[in-house]
This record gives structure tokens, C-alpha cells and sequence, in this order.
């Protein structure tokens, strides 16, 4: 990939022959930070940049983090939009880091960047995962079979049978979903649309034997009767996920037992 060429004027300010103009900007990142142990309160800092429109938002943290402030503090590993590491709010919206342009966001106004919602803030954008994890344990996701021996040979599956749960495959565990939910803010025992999702997976595969079992943990008062069909959690995926169609199939599926 070609290095970009920064501007060089002239003494008339004109560019001189030989030079591009800079594809930079200038942008002002909005952070919310929070360290408990210097405040109790969260406060906005902003930082400016020179960055690329075409780069991510991902990008200008790591500029922040590594030239300007070092104590920046958030989470990110593949930054490819796989590992989900680096979901947070980007003006306002669940957004990954990592998908998002600085040129799709209005860089002529302060870019604000904080926390997801709904869980607790350990550091800046740092918030403790724990709940969303235990919330996915507890609906078992994993294949579950009655034979306790190990197969002899595949376990075979049709397309048909595949493409039925294909959508909730995609599932990253970024909690983009769960943290845009409004009963999920309110109410952190709620297993939360992710949970959901990825109970649906196991559900509705043919080779699994716990369909049953799955229905009744989300028939709980804190399972799937919670949801307000906002949509909030199919517009936050990252993977086009259609995660309110998902979670009315298992509602569907724990009134007909059909499945």
C-alpha cells in the first residue's frame, strides 16, 4: 500500500509541483474516562488528531494511546471485526471500533467515544464482562447429546437443517446487543439478547438434544418474556444479525414446544 504523501506549499502557500495534498484532518476525540482511583466521577477529555478519514476509530485511540496519553485504557485484539473486543458507545451508538470510519461519523464535530451501557465501568472503556459471560454459560451453548459415547462418525446435518439456525452462528460476543437493550440498563439479571441468540443456536440445531432444557432457563422471569421488541439489539449488531426475529422464534417455540 502506497505511503501518503504529506503537503508542501510554497512560499505563497501553494502547493509545491511534485507534492499531493494531505488526505489528513483534523478531528477531536471525545473520551469518557473514568479511574476510580483518582475520581468517582467519569469526565469527558478531548483530544486532537491528525488522522486519515478513511482510517477507524480504532485507529485514533491507538494514536491517543501511544502519542498522546498512555493511560488510555480499552480493549481490542483482532481489530478485524471477529474478536469483539472493542465495542463501545461512538456517538452515542454501539458501534466495533474497529468497523468504524472516522469519514462515516461527522468528523467535523467532537467524535464521543465511552463505555457500553449496562455494565460496570472497571477503566475509561473497560467494563466488566462477567455478567454477559455468565449470562451465555447459563443457556449452555454447546452441542448436547443423550449418547454419552463419542460418535463413531459424523453427526450429518441437511442444508435445510443448517440454514435454520445459520443467522445466530454469527454471534460474536461483542454485547453490542445486550448493553443497547433498555431492560438490560435497568435490570442486569435479564439474560440479555446475546444470551439469547446463542441459546437459539442449540435450539433449533437438529443434532442437539436439549432444545428442552435450554426453553425452560429462558422461560424464567429474567429470560426471554423480558423483551420489549424495541429492535435496539438488531440495529447495534455489528453482524446484521436479526437478533428480535431470533429471540420471537424461541418466545414462539416455548409456547408451541415446537422446534
Amino acid at each position: 500500500m502506497a505511503t501518503p504523501v504529506l503537503d508542501k506549499k510554497d512560499a505563497a502557500g501553494e502547493p509545491e509541483p511534485g507534492f499531493a495534498d494531505s488526505p489528513y484532518i483534523t478531528v477531536t476525540i471525545r473520551v469518557r474516562r473514568f479511574n476510580a482511583e483518582v475520581s468517582a466521577e467519569a469526565v469527558w477529555e478531548d483530544f486532537q488528531l491528525e488522522i486519515d478519514p478513511k482510517e477507524r476509530v480504532l485507529d485514533a485511540l491507538h494514536k491517543i494511546k501511544w502519542d498522546l496519553d498512555g493511560s488510555l485504557t480499552f480493549r481490542r485484539s483482532c481489530a478485524h471485526g471477529i474478536c469483539g473486543s472493542d465495542a463501545m458507545r461512538i456517538n452515542g451508538k454501539n458501534r466495533l471500533a474497529c468497523k468504524t470510519l472516522i469519514k462515516d461519523i461527522n468528523p467535523e464535530k467532537p467524535i464521543t467515544v465511552e463505555p457500553i451501557k449496562g455494565l460496570t465501568v472497571l477503566k475509561d472503556l473497560v467494563v466488566d464482562m462477567e455478567p454477559f459471560f455468565q449470562a451465555y454459560r447459563d443457556v449452555m451453548p454447546f452441542l448436547i447429546t443423550k449418547d454419552t459415547n463419542e460418535p463413531t462418525r459424523e453427526r450429518l446435518q441437511t442444508a435445510e437443517d443448517r440454514e435454520r439456525f445459520d443467522d445466530t452462528t454469527k454471534c460474536i460476543l461483542c454485547a453490542a446487543c445486550t448493553s443497547s437493550c433498555p431492560v438490560f440498563w435497568n435490570d442486569g439479571q435479564y439474560f440479555g439478547p446475546a444470551a439469547i441468540v446463542n441459546a437459539h443456536r442449540f435450539i433449533f440445531d437438529s443434532r442437539d438434544e436439549a432444545g428442552e432444557q435450554r426453553l425452560e432457563i429462558l422461560n424464567d422471569r429474567d429470560g426471554v418474556w423480558r423483551c420489549r421488541t424495541t429492535f435496539n439489539c438488531t440495529d447495534a449488531c455489528p453482524r446484521g444479525i436479526e437478533v428480535t426475529k431470533a429471540i420471537q422464534e424461541v418466545k414462539r417455540a416455548l409456547i408451541t414446544r415446537r422446534f
